[in-house]
């Protein structure tokens, strides 16, 4: 299972275990699913982030094959480098 499955399963189980806790009156149970639902929630902001780091590298990445293969006249280069350019918007938008 992915890091971003895993977190959203622990966001909605947590969540669930929450509510559960709540209406049956269980401290405990509630507690548990509240601390379950925000580790989900900080992990998946993490996941995100690093994702979005990701991005901007493949777009840096990106416009110097795009430079340096235009300079050098290497149409390779260039689509590479817009290849990695659109990567990074991708990732960059997660």
């Amino acid at each position: 299972m992915t890091d971003r499955l895993q977190n959203s399963a622990n966001q909605v189980i947590g969540g669930a275990k929450q509510t559960i806790g709540e209406a049956i009156g269980n401290p405990t149970l509630a507690g548990e699913g509240a601390a379950q639902k925000t580790q989900g929630e900080i992990a998946q902001k993490a996941a995100d982030a690093k994702i979005h780091a990701e991005g901007v590298g493949h777009s840096i990445q990106g416009n110097i094959q795009s430079a340096v293969g235009s300079a050098i006249g290497n149409p390779t280069l260039q689509a590479k480098g817009a290849a990695n350019q659109a990567l990074g918007n991708v990732e960059r938008n997660v």
